[in-house]
Parts: C-alpha cells; sequence; structure tokens
C-alpha cells in the first residue's frame, strides 16, 4: 500500500512544476503574445489576414453623403441669412483596393489605393434622382476668385455666366452634383481654358473620386521596426507637400489613415496624412470601449485640429483663416475658396451657427471617432465626417453674387465608415483577443494547481508524520492489543 508520505512527494512535484510552468508563462506569455502580434501586423504576403486586411479592405465600407439643400436663394441674394434643410443620407457602398504594389529593399511598400463607389437605394433616404439646391461653385465661387481682377475682367466673367445661363444657385439631381452634369460653361472652359478645371470631363462635386486613386504611398512594412509599419514615407515621391505656409503643416506625418503601429498606449497619438484634406492630422485618445466584443480606445479630433492661427498659434501655418473651426483648402483646390469643417459647424466658433440657420451639431451625429485595437493598431470601427463649405460674398461687377452677405455656407458633409464584420471579425477576434487571453488565464490556472498541490502535499505529509508519531508514543497499548487478538485465536 502506497504511503501518504509518498503521495505527498508526489502532490509536491507536480505542484513545483505546476507552480514553475504558471509563473514562466507570466513572464514569457506576454513576450510570446508580443511575438506573434508583431508577426501578424507587419505587411508581409505571408501574413494572411493582415495582408488581405490592408491590400483588400475587405470589410463593409460607405459613404453617406447629406445634402444642405437652399430653401430662401432669392432671399440670400438680397443679403439675408441663408436657411437650409438638410437632405440624406444618400448612402454609397465603397469599394477599396491596392495595386502597382512594391516591396523595396529599405522596408518599405509602395502602392496606389483604388476606389469605386455603389448607390445603396436601401440604405438611403431616397434616390439619386432627388433634386436639391446648393450654391453653384462654377459662379459664387469664380466670383470670389476674380474679386481682385479689374473691373473690366468681372464684367466680362458676369456676361459669360449669363451667356452660358448659368445662375449663382444650383437645383439638380442628387447623382448629377455627386458625380457629373452637363454643362457648356465647363465644355466652353475644358476646351478654350484647359487645365482651368479640377476635371476634364462633367463638373461634379465627387467626380475626381469615382474610379480613383489617392496618389503613391510609400509606407514602412515594419520589418526592422515594428514601430514604424504603415507610417508613410513618401506620398507621390515627396516628403513634405508645398499647400501651407510652414515647414511644420506641410510635414507628411503619421500613416495612410488605415492602419497604425501596435502596441498604443492611452498617451498614444493618431497621426494620418490625408491626401482629400491636403495635409496631416491627428486624432487624441478619449475613452476605453468594447467594439463588437473586442477591446478597443476610442480616438476622437481635438479641438484645436481646425483651430485659426490665434486660437492655436501651431495652425498659424494653415491660414489666412477666418473662425476656428474651418480649414481653408484654397491652395490646394485651384484657389476655389473652399473650407473643410466637422458637420454643422461641430466643435468650430459657435458665430458661425449665427450665419446660417438649419445647423444643429453634436458629437453623437457629427463627431469623427476611430476604435482601434490598441495592441495590434488595427481600426475596428471607424467614422469620418467632414463637410464641405463655400466662401460667398458679394463681388462688384458680378451681378450673379447680388448683395449676398459674406458666409461660409455649407454645402454638404459626408460620412466615410467602416467595421470588422463577418469571418475577418471572427478570425480577428480569436487570432488576436481570445487565445491571448486564454493563454494569460492559463498562467493563473497553472499557479493556482501548483499551489494547491502543493498545500495538499503538505498536508498529508504532516497528517501522516503524526500518525507515526502517535504509534511511538503509544507501543504498549499496541502489544497488548496484540496479544489479546492472539488469546482470543487460540481459544478459538
Amino acid at each position: 500500500m502506497v504511503s501518504q508520505t509518498t503521495v505527498s512527494i508526489v502532490f509536491l512535484v507536480l505542484g513545483g512544476m505546476a507552480l514553475l510552468f504558471g509563473t514562466v508563462l507570466v513572464f514569457v506569455g506576454p513576450i510570446i503574445i508580443d511575438d506573434q502580434i508583431v508577426k501578424n501586423v507587419e505587411i508581409n504576403p505571408k501574413n494572411d489576414l493582415s495582408y488581405t486586411m490592408w491590400k483588400d479592405i475587405p470589410v463593409p465600407f460607405f459613404m453617406s453623403v447629406y445634402f444642405f439643400h437652399i430653401v430662401n436663394p432669392d432671399e440670400i441674394l438680397k443679403g439675408e441669412r441663408p436657411m437650409v434643410i438638410q437632405r440624406g443620407p444618400y448612402v454609397y457602398r465603397e469599394n477599396r483596393w491596392k495595386d502597382n504594389i512594391t516591396f523595396h529593399e529599405n522596408h518599405t511598400v509602395s502602392y496606389k489605393e483604388y476606389r469605386q463607389y455603389f448607390f445603396e437605394e436601401s440604405m438611403s433616404v431616397g434616390d439619386e434622382s432627388d433634386v436639391v439646391t446648393i450654391p453653384n461653385m462654377l459662379v459664387l465661387g469664380a466670383s470670389v476668385m476674380m474679386e481682385n481682377m479689374p473691373f473690366p475682367v468681372r464684367l466680362l466673367l458676369s456676361t459669360t455666366f449669363k451667356t452660358f445661363n448659368e445662375g449663382p444657385f444650383l437645383t439638380k439631381p442628387v447623382g448629377e452634383l455627386m458625380w457629373g452634369y452637363d454643362s457648356k460653361l465647363v465644355d466652353f472652359l475644358n476646351k478654350y481654358l484647359p487645365g482651368m478645371l479640377p476635371s476634364s470631363g462633367k463638373f461634379g462635386l465627387f467626380a475626381d473620386f469615382n474610379n480613383s486613386n489617392t496618389g503613391l504611398f510609400t509606407i514602412f512594412t515594419g520589418r526592422d521596426d515594428i514601430r514604424k509599419v504603415h507610417m508613410v514615407d513618401s506620398w507621390n515621391g515627396l516628403k513634405n507637400v508645398d499647400y501651407w505656409r510652414s515647414d511644420q503643416c506641410n510635414m507628411i506625418n503619421g500613416t495612410a489613415g488605415q492602419m497604425w503601429p501596435p502596441f498604443m498606449t492611452k498617451e498614444t497619438t493618431m497621426p494620418f496624412y490625408s491626401p482629400d484634406a491636403c495635409r496631416s492630422m491627428e486624432l487624441v485618445y478619449q475613452r476605453p470601449l468594447v467594439s463588437s466584443g473586442i477591446p478597443v480606445y476610442r480616438y476622437v479630433s481635438p479641438k484645436t485640429l481646425f483651430a485659426n492661427g490665434a486660437d492655436f498659434p501651431p495652425n498659424e501655418g494653415f491660414c489666412p483663416c477666418r473662425q476656428s473651426g474651418l480649414l481653408n483648402v484654397s491652395s490646394c483646390r485651384h484657389g476655389s475658396p473652399t473650407f473643410i469643417s466637422q458637420p454643422h459647424f461641430y466643435n468650430a466658433d459657435p458665430q458661425l451657427l449665427d450665419t446660417v440657420s438649419g445647423l444643429s451639431p453634436s458629437e453623437d451625429e457629427h463627431g469623427l471617432f476611430i476604435d482601434i485595437h490598441p495592441e495590434t493598431g488595427v481600426p475596428v470601427n471607424v467614422s469620418v465626417r467632414l463637410q464641405l463649405n463655400l466662401f460667398l460674398k458679394k463681388v462688384s461687377g458680378i451681378s450673379e453674387t447680388g448683395n449676398i452677405a459674406e458666409v461660409v455656407m455649407p454645402m454638404l458633409w459626408f460620412e466615410e465608415s467602416g467595421y470588422i464584420d463577418g469571418p475577418v471579425l471572427h478570425t480577428f477576434r480569436t487570432n488576436l483577443v481570445v487565445l491571448p487571453k486564454v493563454m494569460e488565464y492559463m498562467q493563473y490556472i497553472f499557479i493556482a494547481l501548483g499551489l494547491a498541490a502543493i498545500l495538499t502535499a503538505v498536508i498529508l505529509f504532516l497528517t501522516d508524520k503524526d500518525n507515526v508519531n502517535h504509534s511511538k508514543q503509544h507501543p504498549a497499548n499496541e502489544t497488548q492489543a496484540e496479544k489479546y487478538n492472539q488469546s482470543n485465536t487460540g481459544k478459538k
């Protein structure tokens, strides 16, 4: 029969091994997990999950467009306050993919990202035939651009508008405003003044977006330094742009805006370069939350993002500025008096809300955010919301401008949103959330089992020791008991 001492030794050995294994996991486990993350987030064709997510973006991505329909165009020409009604959303499914992918010896990769848009009527408030009224950029925008030209030139411009029947406001279907409409003025300019307009075809607010690319990006793969993965090395061969008035504002910082380096903390910011905004931007940590079962950090735009130089001196290079909350992008939009802001002038100078009737900003509906898995730098839920505005004013000699009071006029705002879903979500959650958690729990389970086994061994050892001591203290009783048993056996 196996003694309790032998059993206690077995428990002691097994407990010690379990405790040792669990302790080793405490120190080695995070290293193993981090090593797996590094291998998975590196831009490498051998990494099926992360490379596919980077190359083809196999997740639902949508662009929702909201127009500001002008209610009182005639009154605006008389100098009255503009009144608008929001119309939308008009939702487009967005397909994105990377092509011309070339890996370089300095651990960078170059590519062009293409995009296509497909109207989703089931997700929209109506169809693309819905009619809305917005400012005519060709007329009111060009008028502001020409305000410092000689008076005869301005008269000639006004005559040209009348010749081609172009008025200060456009009332057209959503589809034409988005992707282009026929205009004899546009045809004339493209024929006799080629290059004056951003597009050589039909004129539309998003005409250059569909079936286009965002330029040639060269980013780091992270092979030599995972802290640099996805960071932009150059864009269209440039290390800096020349749209702005300071070296800092012209810098191309951060990533291309799709993924970020892993191991983010609450102090980490999220810089990225946006070709559409012609500048680098930076988001800041707001709070932790859980999205689709994945723990994430929510990053939002700071109030200083579009602040003017007076309120935030580092932004002085983006001027000439107007009120805070507006980014003047005329320098990268062929001189057109165009401004970018957050929707409904959210996070902007409250004075802007007094100039246009019908706006109502809120964080939930108009705030920009990205929910990112901090350990991997992979966004789980994205909502980028921006508004396009046109600066309007009366220009002497151009009768189409009437007596318009100076105003930054909202034209539309759009939301680009995407989220991890389906098989990609399942694989991501299993490999990068569930398995690391299982390993984390295993280390504590082994430590607990080891301690329990050692405690059991000690109890068994002490119990066996007490029995031995008890036998030594009462030997006479045991001898008498043996004799008694022998006596009874003899009688029988």
